[in-house]
């Protein structure tokens, strides 16, 4: 035992001064991320002592303050319970009590030393656990993805015809790939004459692309300038490169290659720019509950930052080993050698203001775990800003932090406060530590402007998500009555008006060529083709970033934006009126709209299923996000806001007596055993069902409905971790 310990039943843990620091923590950061950075130990642990005292009780003041705004709503509410709601009264109400505030002048965001693929590169976002090192490599070199491969696998081409995905390799469903992807071809970097389906040689000669084509014409490109590199010999690149709307494709060439030598022009593969930036998730992704995961999170950040994270695994029995893609070389048109950067730029989720963790405790009370997040995943960067690592992040000097489910500008100014008392402590320029701002709490998004004013020199994203965002109007408006079916929110008046009103309140603060304007996630990875006709809509939005499941749903959508200029459509909409705030405000009650028994019992058949499928995983086996079969077995993409919003709806029906309590815990059991089948071969899984009582996850899921009342702002995270550390300390009473 390290002398000054102290053993509890979670960790031993090492005193320092009036901290008590989890040891898996202490030795982290003792042993792995002080030494190469020249901090001494004391210093360190001693400033964030300081840190932590001077703002943990700021922090509890901005909670206390949700809580305060939230009662005096339910109470507006519930006085006024058999009275129609009155839309301009409840306008005037929430300005009187400080929940919506004036709005300043007009103003232009001003960070600095922004990277490109965050300031002026359009393009797909990926959001991975930090906390599972393969996902969180795979994430990061899914900067560059291969087209063939994404169509290959995907529902994009159709398995009919003869194209099915048969054997090690279908030739039939290859050509279907290969026509798709020269199609691609056709729209990024268009011919003088002719199309790339017909190309039988490329070539790079004399500073320029030329394409021979069956017919014996040789052809350039419609903008020559979209030709920016090669590899090989001109006369016979293995290589070509070219970039448009800033992203860049590279056409491979390679006769002896088994797909390249079947194709005229020798094309093994398109390899497209696709996940231009990643966030490495510590938070609605990840399950950390204890000091123990906390350290693997923090572990898995230091590995990406120092450029050697790797992992071992076992796929289709051969071991593998996963590292870190290296940055791509090419020569420019005249020859010159020209690199490109291999990864994708890391931003870093930090949790919000509301949970705290074990991890450390100061004066024996956990400590708020936002806090911590900043200090420790701000100290790893310096490997990345001082240039200590293997690869490069930000080539500017820059360290990315997105906060999620802050309510309003002063809780923003907080985070704020918090990132300059980090720089501080770590002696780094002011504003080194940018700040992604998510616009997933109503408080947020009604006084957005106000928000992005505070966080002006550090602003570098905002972005909608629709299931956090909803979790939040439904809580917030808990009291008012019932609300419509999940599935209807996304035609709600709030839910239009809020889309745009993110992207309205964004260019008119200058975001543009500055910052990301985003949208929210993709939920169904095996469903490509959907995505592909959906999610373009997100750019025709003005969102310069949209979040996907996947590399592969990076690569995918990455043809988005070569065929859709976002920065033309941006100015298109700086144009349009803004979006309407009583738009905004419009309550989404379902009113005298009837539902039918078969359609109540439906929605609730699917909100408890959903609960119980990501709750299992997440108390059980620690999995804070993952594809999770929904009612009808289509894989989902799960986290805790999904959660969220489900948990909220089916609270707000029993408040309003729709439903009864007998009736959900009928309908949570009934979908246990749906749960457990879908679960029955992933390995270490407990049948809920075997005993509904002893099992932990159930009861946690039960707790989040029949207590989502009471749950702060609606939160999930509370009930998670405390039920995950319960069956923790009882495998460790148990011995297992």
């Amino acid at each position: 035992m390290i002398p000054g310990t102290l053993d509890t039943p979670t960790h031993t843990r090492v005193n320092n001064g009036r901290m008590e620091i989890a040891n898996p923590l202490y030795a982290l950061v003792i042993n792995e991320i002080l030494p190469d950075l020249g901090i001494d130990a004391n210093r360190f642990w001693n400033l964030l002592e300081e840190v932590i005292t001077e703002l943990a009780p700021r922090n509890n003041v901005l909670l206390l303050k949700r809580y305060k705004l939230q009662a005096e709503i339910d109470t507006w509410h519930q006085a006024r319970c058999d009275a129609p709601h009155d839309h301009a009264q409840y306008k005037k109400f929430l300005q009187k009590i400080g929940y919506l505030l004036p709005e300043g002048p007009d103003f232009t965001v001003t960070p600095t030393n922004v990277d490109e693929e965050i300031a002026t590169l359009a393009g797909p976002q990926l959001v991975v656990p930090v906390k599972n090192a393969r996902y969180a490599l795979n994430a990061t070199n899914a900067r560059w993805g291969s087209l063939y491969d994404a169509l290959y696998g995907s529902d994009v081409i159709a398995e009919s015809a003869g194209a099915e995905k048969k054997g090690s390799y279908n030739p039939a469903r290859g050509a279907h790939v290969i026509a798709y992807a020269r199609a691609f071809l056709d729209q990024a970097a268009p011919l003088v004459g002719g199309s790339h389906a017909d190309a039988v040689a490329y070539q790079a000669g004399n500073g320029r692309l030329q394409v021979k084509l069956k017919n014996g014409d040789s052809v350039g490109l419609q903008q020559a300038e979209k030709f920016v590199g090669y590899n090989g010999e001109p006369p016979a690149p293995t290589e070509i490169l070219l970039r448009n709307n800033g992203l860049h494709v590279i056409i491979q060439l390679d006769a002896n290659h088994p797909v390249g030598k079947d194709d005229p022009a020798h094309i093994k593969d398109l390899v497209i720019e696709s996940a231009v930036t990643t966030i490495q998730d510590c938070e609605d992704s990840v399950a950390a509950a204890d000091g123990a995961d906390k350290t693997e999170v923090y572990r898995n950040w230091l590995g990406l930052m120092k450029g050697r994270l790797s992992d071992t695994f076992v796929k289709n029995g051969k071991t593998m080993m996963r590292t870190l893609a290296p940055d791509l070389t090419f020569l420019d048109p005249q020859g010159r050698p020209h690199t490109l950067h291999g990864r994708a730029l890391l931003l870093i989720r930090n949790v919000g203001h509301l949970m705290t963790n074990e991890a450390v405790l100061l004066k024996g009370e956990e400590v708020p775990e936002g806090i911590l997040d900043a200090v420790i995943t701000a100290t790893i960067a310096q490997y990345d800003l001082k240039g200590l690592g293997g690869l490069r992040n930000s080539r500017t000097g820059s360290m990315y932090i997105v906060k999620p489910k802050m309510h309003g500008p002063e809780e923003v100014a907080f985070a704020c406060a918090l990132f300059d008392k980090v720089e501080d402590m770590l002696k780094l320029p002011r504003y080194t530590v940018k700040i992604g701002v998510m616009d997933e709490e109503r408080r947020t998004t009604v006084n957005l402007k106000e928000c992005i004013r505070t966080a002006k020199d550090r602003i570098i994203f905002i972005n909608t998500g629709f299931l956090d965002r909803t979790g939040d109007e439904i809580h917030t408006s808990m009291e008012a009555g019932v609300m419509v079916r999940k599935e209807a929110m996304k035609q709600e008046k709030w839910m239009k008006a809020y889309e745009n009103w993110n992207v309205d309140i964004g260019l008119a603060c200058g975001l543009q060529g500055k910052a990301q304007i985003g949208k929210g996630m993709w939920p169904k990875p095996d469903l490509m083709k959907e995505m592909v006709e959906a999610k373009a809509a997100h750019l025709r939005a003005g969102a310069s970033t949209a979040w996907v499941p996947s590399p592969t749903a990076a690569t995918i959508h990455a043809m988005h934006y070569h065929i859709i200029d976002v920065w033309q459509v941006q100015n298109e909409l700086k144009k349009r009126s803004r979006a309407s705030l009583d738009d905004i405000l419009t309550l989404p009650l379902l009113g005298d709209t009837p539902l039918t028994r078969e359609q109540v019992q439906a929605e609730l058949d699917n909100n408890c299923q959903g609960i119980l499928g990501y709750v299992v995983r997440w108390i059980d086996l620690g999995i804070g996000c993952s594809k999770v079969p929904d009612i009808n077995d289509i894989g989902l993409m799960e986290d805790r806001a999904t959660l969220r919003i489900s948990s909220q709806h089916i609270a707000n029906w029993l408040r309003h007596d729709y439903v009864r309590r007998r009736h959900v815990l009928e309908t949570f059991k009934r979908m246990a055993a749906v749960v457990d089948r879908q679960n029955a071969n992933a390995p270490g899984y407990k049948p809920m069902s075997a005993n509904f009582d002893e099992s932990v996850a159930f009861q946690a899921a039960c707790e989040l409905v029949f207590g989502g009342v009471h749950q702060p702002n609606g939160y999930t995270e509370p009930v998670l971790h405390r039920r995950r550390r319960e069956l923790k300390a009882a495998a460790r009473a148990a011995g297992q």
